[in-house]
């Protein structure tokens, strides 16, 4: 296993308990991008992307995502496959309820998640 798949797994393994607070593993001029949803764009910068992180998992009651396969594409991408758990709170929709799979696309340079595409 890579140095960049161990990185993603460490990712996923907080996700998975439901703490997205850790950012340690961004660089600091992060692209994060929606590319879909109910709110889709593009952020430039950890500040940024901890805002919209913040802002899209406080609609949920205990918001989760569990990595189902890492695919390596190549030497600076891993690609995950997910499930997400957790409920809205305004409206009570259960993830489980419904489809919840997703997929994110991380690109790495030395170390660090230069760019995190969530599908």
């Amino acid at each position: 296993m890579s140095a960049n798949v161990d990185l993603v797994r460490s990712i996923y393994a907080d996700w998975a308990r439901g703490d997205f607070t850790a950012i340690g593993w961004a660089d600091s001029e992060i692209e994060f991008v929606f590319a879909g949803g109910p709110a889709p764009g593009a952020w430039t910068g950890v500040s940024d992307m901890a805002a919209t992180m913040r802002d899209f998992v406080m609609a949920w009651r205990d918001f989760r995502v569990k990595a189902e396969e890492y695919r390596e594409l190549d030497n600076e991408r891993v690609l995950v496959f997910s499930n997400l758990g957790g409920s809205g709170k305004t409206s009570g929709l259960s993830l489980r309820e419904m489809r919840s799979e997703g997929s994110e696309l991380f690109q790495i340079r030395r170390g660090k998640v230069v760019r995190l595409v969530i599908y």
